[in-house]
Formats: structure tokens, C-alpha cells, sequence
């Protein structure tokens, strides 16, 4: 497997890693015990690197992955995040009942909630998962460095910030990470986010690397869906806009098919192919589906491959709006 580094902080891990996020919340009931099995198939396949958050079935997602890495936590490169507050009340699989939160002395509380329920006294990268206007940038990371002084964290992350907020808090100590949407679906990142990385030697870890399922044809409507499915709500998924989608799609499978590997293989290799510096973390909470990611390791797209796909789903092409739409009740 081959390797990355997460800029100055000496944290290095997998090429591929596995989101876990799905495993607890968002995308369907969960299922603890396969989820387990998925965790340990990952590792033997060679993957150590494990993304959660604290947010992730409020807690949840984080004790599952601390039960995971027992016994082997040297091994591990575990990252998690703070930042997003959810109503402990409020409903399961909802995005819609939550504030952002990144002063200092919340970040220390969820830190240390954090470590508790992984079972760990580091975490290999922190991030922070949105940011919040009321708190500088520069606020949050000088004290989350106070934390990488207390060996309580490894390296600094941030998540979906823009080139000028990335320039702004590597000033204050060098990030490791950005973790950012990135995949042939969604492109925001290429203008200025990811030559700002390059630029300050910042390792990128895309999220959703598979378009939320929708890059490996396996989603062709919602009808089958839970009703609490991030992507019921995803303008992307309805109506005509999932039927036009699937049609570029059909293009990339006469490619797939030539390549003798599945649509979501050759987008995980078109996003190796935008860098060495590129960590994508596609989630799953299935067996066969950590190993067809995992193939895509060894996949190599020709120059030619790459822009080709490049252009089918160019973002122009692709109908609908990335983000999802709040259901009426959430919106009252």
C-alpha cells in the first residue's frame, strides 16, 4: 500500500482511507456488527487510516471505531473533528438541528470527550469540521497547537474552509490536512483550494470521493431509500437531474468496462490521478465494498482516461445542486 505524509506533523498513512461516518448515522439503520467486520477487512487490506467526528451518531461513530482499534492502536492513524453542535434531542440522521462551535474551551471539552470514547490518549489529526464566524481562525488553531504541545494531538486539520482561511491558520502553526467534498461530482476545490494546499505542503483528503454513491451506479433513484437518507433531499438525486446524471454515467461505464473495474474504482483512480497528495476517504459499511475500494489503489488512468472522464462529468454537465435541500419540517 502505498503511502502519504500529512505535511510537517510526521503523520503518515495509507494511500486510501475508510470514512466511517455511515456506519452510525446519515446513510441508512446502522449495523455495528458489520460495520466491525468492515473496520477489520480494511486493516488487513492494509488501510490505517480511520475518519470519524464527534458528531457522527452523536458519539456513536467514535466509540465504535475506539472499539475497533484495541489492540492495535500504534497501527492506526485515527482523525476525528469538533466544531459542529447537534440538538441531543433532535432526530436521528438530521444535518438540519445544529450550530457550529469553534471557540478554545469548546474545543478542549470535545477533545477530551473525544479521546474518551476512542479508547486513545492522541488522536493522529483533529479537525476542525465547519467553521464559525463568531471565532477567528486563528483562535481556534493557536489553541488547538496548545493541544499538539500536550501530545494530545498529532497534526491540525480543517475542513471545507476556503484558500485565504487555509493561508490564515497555517500562519498560525502548519496544517497537516484539509478535508474538503471532492470527486468527479464535485469540483469547488480545483481553482484556488487545492493549488493553496500544494502551495503550503498540505495533504488533501477528499470526502465523499464517490459522489455519495452515486460514481459507483449502484444509486439509480431514491425510491429504496430511507426516509432520514442524506440524499433523499439531494437535488442531484431528483427527478430529471438523476436521470441526466445516469446518462454521463453511462459514458464512464464504457470505460470501466474496457478497464475491467467498477464506476466506483475509476473514480477513486481519477482522483489519484489529481495528485500523490490526495487521501480520499470513501465510507462504506460493507465487506465487499472496502475491498472493490481498495483495488482502486492499483489502478492507473492514462492522461488521456482522466481528462476524458474529466470532460464527461464536467461540472457543467452534471444537473442539479451538490447541496441538499432542508425537508418543510426542518425548516419551521
Amino acid at each position: 500500500m502505498r503511502t502519504v505524509r500529512f505535511g510537517e506533523s510526521g503523520v503518515e498513512c495509507s494511500a486510501i482511507g475508510l470514512g466511517c461516518m455511515g456506519m452510525s448515522e446519515f446513510y441508512g439503520p446502522p449495523d455495528p456488527t458489520e460495520s466491525l467486520r468492515t473496520l477489520e477487512r480494511a486493516f488487513e487490506l492494509g488501510v490505517t487510516l480511520y475518519d470519524t467526528a464527534d458528531m457522527y451518531g452523536r458519539g456513536a461513530n467514535e466509540t465504535l471505531v475506539g472499539s475497533f482499534a484495541k489492540g492495535k492502536r500504534d497501527k492506526l492513524i485515527i482523525s476525528s473533528k469538533f466544531g459542529v453542535v447537534r440538538d441531543p434531542n433532535g432526530p436521528s440522521g438530521s444535518l438540519y438541528d445544529r450550530d457550529v462551535d469553534n471557540s478554545p474551551a469548546y474545543m478542549r471539552r470535545c477533545l477530551d470527550e473525544s479521546l474518551k470514547r476512542l479508547g486513545t490518549d492522541y488522536l493522529d489529526l483533529y479537525y476542525v469540521h465547519r467553521m464559525d464566524p463568531a471565532t477567528p481562525i486563528e483562535e481556534t488553531v493557536g489553541a488547538i497547537a496548545e493541544m499538539v504541545v500536550a501530545g494530545k494531538i498529532r497534526g491540525i486539520g480543517l475542513s471545507e474552509v476556503d484558500a485565504d482561511t487555509l493561508r490564515r491558520a497555517h500562519a498560525v502553526h502548519p496544517l497537516a490536512a484539509l478535508q474538503s467534498e471532492y470527486s468527479l461530482w464535485v469540483r469547488d476545490v480545483e481553482d484556488t483550494i487545492l493549488p493553496a494546499c500544494r502551495d503550503l505542503g498540505i495533504a488533501f483528503v477528499p470526502y465523499s470521493p464517490l459522489g455519495r454513491g452515486f460514481l459507483t451506479g449502484a444509486i439509480t433513484s431514491t425510491t429504496a431509500l430511507a426516509n432520514n437518507d442524506l440524499r433523499v433531499n439531494a437535488p442531484r438525486f431528483q427527478g430529471d437531474n438523476i436521470d441526466s446524471n445516469l446518462l454521463l454515467l453511462d459514458q464512464v461505464k464504457i470505460l470501466a468496462t474496457a478497464r475491467d473495474c467498477t464506476l466506483g474504482q475509476v473514480a477513486l483512480a481519477w482522483l489519484f490521478a489529481q495528485g500523490d497528495d490526495m487521501v480520499p476517504i470513501p465510507g462504506t459499511k460493507r465487506t465487499k465494498y472496502v475491498e472493490e475500494n481498495v483495488g482502486a489503489v492499483d489502478i492507473v488512468l492514462t492522461p488521456d482516461e482522466a481528462a476524458s472522464i474529466s470532460q464527461i462529468l464536467s461540472p457543467e454537465a452534471i444537473a442539479g445542486s451538490r447541496n441538499w435541500a432542508a425537508p418543510e419540517a426542518a425548516k419551521r
